[in-house]
């Protein structure tokens, strides 16, 4: 996969004087129309050595699950065109070579059988802010994506590309980054830990699909058939719901999402869903979210949230949806585990004590790209008896993941497959508990906790407090990571109310002194 690494540096190089945030989408449009194409080349060929087939009926490629690609639109047609001043349509209209390209994904949206992608290609190509030379090189550029005559081969390929381009976008928009993508390693360790085998898979808030792209590659992994799933979304942002719909098609994923202005809560778009599983990254602590009109809400079985943060509406949202025996998996900000604002305590001593919540993940910082604030993660679930599973009722596993990870530069960490491994393994070891591989609390990372424990440290739900973290020694740790600890520490502090322990003066004393090397 150097070769998309490669693309990207290019590609990124000729962005001009676009803003990485239009740029993406100028990169990952070309992207899917070279894959659109090429999957269409591939059939086109098959066709045309079958005697009685036609390769020039869109009803030929239905079957499978192939999108029909105009002449005007074909990926060939476009590169013997990239470098030319005007080119005349069929219409005798004359266009550069970005009219072309959106002419070309006007064509495609056009076709019946693709009614999937209607609105949903960008046709942004034509505007005078783009450097049409730019354009053309380009289309070159991505020419050298290899085609293949395995359409499985060929969709892995360009599937990954797509992929890295949109980590390697969200990675260089920063905190705008972050709207549109999870990274992928926060987004593994939440697939790994729910095992998404066979059933409903929903997210009210999916960004560019990577949640769903994910669950796949797991059944994949795992020898598991892809069509046991069927997946349901929602977006409120137009913008990154088209990034979806390109992205699941680039993976050859069918999914029912969908698109509205007012989101899940005030226009929930799968009101009778009921799924197996549910894995989301909610925007951290909207306070803008429009509670004050939900107020009389059914599915805030376990309390108002407040209209000031909707950290708890989206945890209710979810429990909603979910089925007799589902579970959920979801990210949200540290402050979840412990505030005690606006009733928010209150509901959260509600969801433990119904038996919903079924572990807890604490996070390291730096692992998102919209936020340095650690998050944690919410395991969620109905039943805990359910799924052939141990009977886990009165008990929640508390795991403390802050120290796992590693740095990929000076401002953002990644969890290695090791990681990812290690937190996924002690929850589905804990939920199965089988002789052979039994589940043992691991002082300091895991520990499952009974709940009169966690009644005693009034419903919080931090796992720093029950597995008995150590403190930060003083080591090789960059500053950066113990002043984001401290940090943390502080603010559980506050968010508890309970009263300082410790001696700020001489703490940061202490950092500043082993980071003044920094």
């Amino acid at each position: 996969m150097d070769f998309a690494a490669d693309l990207f540096r290019a590609a990124d190089k000729m962005r001009g004087n676009l803003e990485p945030s239009e740029y993406k989408h100028v990169a990952l449009g070309l992207i899917f129309l070279k894959y659109i194409s090429d999957a269409f080349e591939v059939q086109h060929q098959k066709l045309e050595a079958q005697e009685y087939a036609d390769p020039e009926d869109p009803e030929e490629y239905l079957a499978e699950n192939v999108f029909w690609v105009p002449k005007a639109a074909r990926w060939s047609y476009l590169q013997a065109n990239a470098k030319r001043a005007e080119i005349k349509l069929e219409n005798g209209k004359k266009v550069d070579i970005g009219g072309l390209i959106d002419n070309a994904m006007e064509a495609i949206e056009k076709v019946p059988s693709n009614e999937r992608l209607k609105g949903v290609l960008p046709k942004i190509y034509a505007r005078p802010a783009l450097n049409k030379t730019m354009l053309g090189e380009l289309i070159d550029l991505f020419s050298n994506i290899p085609m293949y005559d395995d359409m499985d081969k060929a969709r892995d390929v360009i599937g990954r590309v797509y992929e890295y381009c949109l980590s390697m976008f969200a990675a260089n928009e920063g905190k705008r980054g972050g709207e549109f993508l999870t990274p992928r390693s926060v987004v593994k360790t939440l697939v790994a830990m729910l095992e998404p085998y066979k059933g409903r898979v929903y997210d009210p808030c999916c960004g560019s699909g990577g949640m769903f792209i994910q669950s796949e590659k797991f059944i994949e992994s795992h020898g598991g058939r892809t069509d046991d799933i069927a997946i349901y979304g929602q977006e409120i942002n137009n913008t990154t719901y088209r990034l979806a719909m390109m992205n699941l098609a680039v993976h050859g994923i069918e999914a029912d999402i969908r698109w509205n202005n007012e989101g899940s809560f005030h226009r929930d778009e799968h009101p009778d869903l009921k799924a197996d599983f549910i894995l989301a990254n909610p925007p951290f602590n909207i306070s803008d979210w429009g509670g004050d009109r939900l107020v009389d809400d059914a599915r805030w079985k376990f309390g108002k949230p407040p209209a000031g943060n909707a950290n708890y509406a989206w945890l209710q949202h979810i429990i909603h949806h979910l089925a007799p025996r589902g579970t959920a998996g979801v990210v949200l900000a540290n402050g979840s585990m412990s505030s005690q604002q606006s009733g928010e305590g209150d509901i959260r001593k509600a969801m433990i004590e119904a038996d919903v919540v079924d572990a807890m993940v604490a996070l390291p910082g730096q692992l998102f790209y919209s936020t340095q604030i650690p998050a944690c993660l919410w395991i969620l679930a109905r039943n805990k008896t359910a799924n052939g599973h141990r009977d886990r009722r009165g008990e929640i596993l508390f795991i403390d993941a802050r120290k796992q990870g590693h740095m990929i530069d000076r401002v953002r960490r990644e969890f290695s497959g090791d990681d990812i491994a290690k937190i996924a393994g002690a929850y589905t070891r804990w939920r199965a508990n089988e002789p052979e591989t039994p589940y043992e609390d691991v002082p300091g990372f895991c520990k499952a906790v009974e709940f009169e424990e966690v009644r005693k440290h009034g419903h919080v739900l931090t796992p720093g407090r029950y597995v008995g973290a150590s403190d930060i020694p003083d080591d090789d740790t960059p500053f950066e990571q113990k002043f984001s600890r401290f940090s943390e520490a502080l603010f559980e502090q506050f968010e508890t109310g309970r009263h300082l322990e410790i001696d700020i003066r001489s703490a940061l004393g202490r950092l500043v002194r082993s980071g003044s090397d920094a």
